[in-house]
C-alpha cells in the first residue's frame, strides 16, 4: 500500500480489479481490504472515486475473508465498463465526497427498450446510492447480499423496481460530479435510450453463469491477444486465431460470445451460418470475404459464426459446390489471418463432428471449448442471474430450485423464471382493469413470486435435451415402499450415497456401481424401488421399455442405445430403468435367424456404454427382469451390472406395512386388523396386497351402496376369499436356488461367446416352466 500519501484528501491506492460473486451484480458496491479501506481513511457505504480509462463510483464494502490479504477490488461487470477496465487490470481507488442531489435524469441504457412507470420507485431503488453522469447502473432487485454492513444493507431493502434487472443511464445530474439520492431530490425517467456506450451496457461476465472454467479458458485465448498484443510479440509466438465453443443447445455459447467481445472492448462481428448462404455463384463467399474486411478495418475485433456445421460442413458429405467452396474460402480467410492482425474467430455448434476436419486443427480453431449442462452450483448462479430484478418471496429457496433442475441448460432455467412470472402475473389478473392502460401501482407493489410458482412452472418446463424421452423425477419414496428392506438398503447405498456424496467415493479411491440388475417374481415392486432410488437420490429418471429400443432396421436399435446414454450423461445424475430387460439384452449365441443377430449387437453395445472407453459419471442403469437365467452372463460381471438385487416376497411385517400404505386413504372400520390379514396374506407380493384392498373396497360398494362409510373386516374376508398368491412356494424355491448360480453364470462363457453347456437348457425349463 506504498501509493497512500500523507493528505487525507489526497490518499489513493492503486488495486487490481477481479469479477465480484454473480449475485452481486448492480448493486453498485466495491469489496477491497481492510488494509485499502486504512490507507484511504474510508469506512465502509463510503463512496469511492475510481479510476481507470474512465472514472466511475461505488459504495466501499469489506472484501470477502479469502481477499483479507490480497490487493484487489472486486468490481461487476457493469463497474468495469464504466471504469473501462477489465478482470487483472489495475485502477487507483480514493475515498469520494457525495453530495446530495437536487435532479437526476435516467434513460433506458439500450436502444430497443422503451421504459414508463413512477419515478417514486426509481427514487427508492437508488436512494443513497452515489451516482455519476455517463455511468450505466442497474435497478437492484430483491436478492439479500451476504457480508453486507447495516447502514449498505439498509439500501437494498426497497423493492424492486420491475419484474427484470433494468440497465439505465444517468443522462445528468444536479449539481455535477458524484451525487447521491436523498428526500428531496427529483428524480426523471426519460421513456427512450439515449446516446450512450452500448458496449458498457451490454453482456458481462456477470450475466453469464455457471462457467467460471470455461470465461477462464476463453480470456486466455480471447482477450489477452486482443488486448495485450505485445506479449505474444515479446514472446515471439503467434496469438491464437479461433476457437470452437461447442455443447448442447441452450448453455449460453452464443451468449458467451458476445460477453468476451464486450469485455474486450472489441468490435463485434456476427455471422448466422444459414443467412450467409446466398443464390448466385460466389456470392456466399463474397459475403464471408467482406465480414473479414470489414472487421480487418475495426481491429481489435470479434467474427463470431453461430452455427459452423451450416456453413462449414464435411466436404465429403455434401453434394453442392456452393458449400465445398464456403469451406474452402473459410479455410483460406482463416489462414490468411496476418499474425498481428488483431483478430479472432469465435465459432459455435452443438454438432462439431459435422464441422469440415480442416478447420479443427491448430492455426484455425486453436482450441476447443466444450461448453457443457451446467451443475447444480452453475444452476444456482444462473437462476440467480435470472431472478436477479424479481420480487420474489422470502420462501423462494434459489438453492433448492438448482438441485431439483437436474439437466437443465441456462435457456430452460431462463424459461422456468419466465413461467414463474407468468403464474404471479395469473394470480393478479383478477384485480387488472382491462379497459385501464396503466396498473395501478399498489397491485404492481403486491407483485411477488412464490415458491409456488416456482412448482407450477417445474411442471411446464423440463429439460430441452430430453424432450424426446420421458424424464421425470418421480413422487415415489422409500416411505411409499413397504417389505422391501434389503433391497432398498442395496439400493441406497449403491446409488443414493454415491449420488449424494461423490467426495467419499474419491477421497477412498473406489468407484460407485455402475448397474443394479432387480430380479424377482412379478409383482414384487422392481420398477416402485427404481422409481423411489431415483428420487431419493434427487435424480432425473428415465423410464424405457425395452420394445421401444428395439427396431426391424438394422443399426438403428444400437443408435438408439447410444442416444438414450449420451442423453442421460447430458442430465446426469440420472437413472436409467429398463423394464423387462431380459427381452432386450438375451444371452448371445442362443439361438439362430435374425433377431439373436440383433439383440447381440444390443447386448454389445449396452456392454460398450457401460464399461467403454466414455466413463459413465453420475449415470445409473437399472434393469428389471423374472427371468434373469435368460440375460447374457457378460453383463452379469462386477463394472456392469455390479450388483444383482433380489426382490422377492415380502415378510409378515412388510406386508403389513404394504397395507398400511394401500389403505391410507381408506376409511377403515374399528375391527379391520392389518396385522391378522398380513398373517393371513403369505407370498403375497405388493401387487397382489394392493388387488386386495382394491377388492375389499368394490365389495364394501357392492354391499352397501354409493353411500358406503367404512371398510369393515368381513369386506378384508370375502376379498382374500376372492384372491391368490401369484407367487407359489416351487417359484420362491426356483429364485432362492437362482440366487448361488447368477454370479457363476458369468464364469460359464466360453472365449468364442456362445453360453456353456447345460445352461440353456436350464433356461429353456424355466422358460416353458
Amino acid at each position: 500500500m506504498a501509493d497512500a500519501t500523507a493528505s487525507v484528501e489526497e490518499r489513493t491506492v492503486r488495486l487490481q480489479v477481479a469479477a465480484a460473486r454473480q449475485e452481486e451484480s448492480g448493486h453498485g458496491i466495491a469489496r477491497l481490504p481492510k488494509s485499502a479501506l486504512s490507507a484511504l481513511g474510508a469506512l465502509e457505504g463510503d463512496a469511492l472515486e475510481i479510476s481507470g480509462k474512465r472514472v466511475t463510483v461505488a459504495r466501499a464494502v469489506l472484501a470477502y475473508a479469502e481477499d483479507e490479504a490480497l490487493e484487489v477490488i472486486r468490481l461487476d461487470g457493469l463497474q468495469r465498463a464504466n471504469a473501462e477496465v477489465g478482470s487483472g487490470d489495475h485502477v487507483t481507488v480514493k475515498k469520494a465526497e457525495s453530495r446530495p442531489a437536487q435532479r437526476v435524469v435516467f434513460a433506458p441504457a439500450q436502444r430497443e427498450m422503451r421504459l414508463q412507470g413512477p419515478s417514486v420507485a426509481l427514487k427508492r431503488n437508488f436512494f443513497g446510492r452515489p451516482l455519476l453522469a455517463g455511468d450505466i447502473v442497474a435497478t437492484a432487485g430483491q436478492q439479500q447480499v451476504r457480508d453486507m454492513p447495516p447502514q449498505v444493507q439498509r439500501m437494498f431493502n426497497a423493492p424492486a423496481y420491475a419484474l427484470t434487472q433494468i440497465r439505465l443511464t444517468v443522462v445528468s445530474t444536479t449539481p455535477k460530479g458524484i451525487v447521491h439520492i436523498d428526500e428531496n431530490t427529483e428524480v426523471e425517467l426519460r421513456e427512450e435510450f439515449e446516446e450512450a456506450n452500448l458496449g458498457r451496457a451490454g453482456l458481462n461476465y456477470d450475466d453469464v453463469g455457471g462457467m467460471g472454467d470455461t470465461i477462464r479458458q476463453l480470456r486466455e485465448m480471447v482477450e489477452l491477444p486482443l488486448r495485450y498484443p505485445e506479449l505474444f510479440t515479446r514472446l515471439g509466438v503467434d496469438p491464437p486465431r479461433g476457437v470452437l465453443l461447442h455443447g448442447p443447445p441452450g448453455t449460453g455459447k452464443t451468449m458467451l460470445a458476445r460477453a468476451v467481445a464486450n469485455e474486450s472492448e472489441a468490435s463485434f462481428f456476427i455471422i448466422n451460418g444459414p443467412e450467409i448462404m446466398g443464390s448466385g455463384y460466389g456470392e456466399s463467399e463474397k459475403a464471408l470475404r467482406e465480414v473479414f474486411e470489414e472487421a480487418s478495418k475495426a481491429s481489435p475485433s470479434i467474427v463470431f459464426i453461430d452455427e459452423i456445421d451450416s456453413i462449414a460442413p464435411k466436404r465429403e458429405q455434401v453434394h453442392g459446390e456452393t458449400e465445398k467452396r464456403l469451406v474452402a474460402q473459410l479455410l483460406t480467410l482463416m489462414d490468411g489471418l496476418q499474425a498481428r492482425s488483431n483478430i479472432v474467430v469465435i465459432a459455435a455448434t452443438n454438432r462439431p463432428d459435422a464441422i469440415d476436419e480442416a478447420l479443427r486443427r491448430p492455426g484455425r480453431f486453436d482450441r476447443e471449448i466444450i461448453i457443457g449442462v451446467p451443475d447444480e452450483k452453475g444452476r444456482r448462479e444462473i437462476i440467480g442471474i435470472h431472478t436477479r430484478g424479481m420480487p420474489l418471496d422470502p420462501g423462494v429457496d434459489l438453492g433448492e430450485l438448482a438441485r431439483t433442475t437436474h439437466g437443465f441448460v441456462g435457456a430452460d432455467l431462463a424459461a422456468l423464471t419466465r413461467e414463474a412470472a407468468i403464474e404471479a402475473v395469473r394470480r393478479i389478473m383478477p384485480k387488472l382493469d382491462l379497459e385501464a392502460q396503466t396498473i395501478p401501482p399498489e397491485v404492481l407493489e403486491s407483485l411477488s413470486v412464490l415458491r409456488e410458482d416456482f412448482v407450477a412452472a417445474l411442471k411446464r418446463v423440463q429439460p430441452s435435451a430430453m424432450r424426446e424421452v420421458m424424464v421425470q423425477v418421480p413422487n415415489i419414496g422409500w416411505d411409499d415402499i413397504g417389505g422391501l428392506d434389503s433391497a432398498q438398503l442395496k439400493l441406497k447405498e449403491g446409488v443414493e450415497l454415491p449420488m449424494k456424496n461423490p467426495e467419499a467415493f474419491h477421497r477412498l479411491g473406489i468407484r460407485p456401481a455402475k448397474g443394479f440388475l432387480l430380479y424377482g417374481p412379478p409383482g414384487t415392486g422392481k420398477t416402485l424401488l427404481a422409481k423411489a432410488v431415483a428420487k431419493e437420490a434427487e435424480a432425473n429418471f428415465i423410464a424405457i421399455k425395452s420394445s421401444d429400443l428395439l427396431s426391424k432396421w438394422y443399426g438403428e436399435s444400437e443408435q438408439q442405445i447410444a442416444r438414450l446414454f449420451a442423453r442421460a450423461r447430458q442430465v446426469a445424475p440420472c437413472v436409467i430403468f429398463i423394464d423387462e430387460i431380459d427381452s432386450l439384452v438375451p444371452a448371445r449365441g442362443s439361438g439362430g435367424g435374425g433377431e439373436p443377430q440383433v439383440t447381440g449387437r444390443v447386448v454389445n453395445t449396452i456392454l460398450a456404454e457401460m464399461d467403454g472407453m466414455e466413463e459413465l459419471q453420475s449415470v445409473v442403469l437399472i434393469g428389471a427382469t423374472n427371468r434373469p437365467a435368460l440375460v447374457d452372463p457378460a453383463l452379469l460381471r462386477p463394472g456392469r451390472f455390479d450388483e444383482l438385487v433380489y426382490v422377492g416376497t415380502p415378510s409378515e411385517e412388510g406386508r403389513e406395512h404394504i397395507l398400511k400404505i394401500h389403505t391410507g386413504k381408506m376409511p377403515l372400520a374399528d375391527d379391520v386388523n392389518l396385522k391378522v390379514i398380513a398373517s393371513e396374506t403369505e407370498r403375497f407380493t405388493g401387487a397382489d396386497l394392493e388387488d386386495v384392498v382394491r377388492r375389499a373396497g368394490l365389495i364394501a360398494i357392492r354391499k352397501r351402496g354409493a353411500a358406503v362409510s367404512q371398510v369393515t373386516a368381513d369386506d378384508f374376508a370375502d376379498a382374500l376369499a376372492d384372491s391368490r398368491a401369484t407367487v407359489t412356494a416351487e417359484m420362491e424355491a426356483d429364485y432362492e436356488k437362482m440366487k448361488g448360480e447368477l454370479k457363476k453364470r458369468a464364469m460359464e462363457v466360453s472365449p468364442i461367446g456362445f453360453i456353456a453347456p447345460g445352461m440353456l437348457e436350464s433356461t429353456r425349463e424355466r422358460k416353458h416352466g
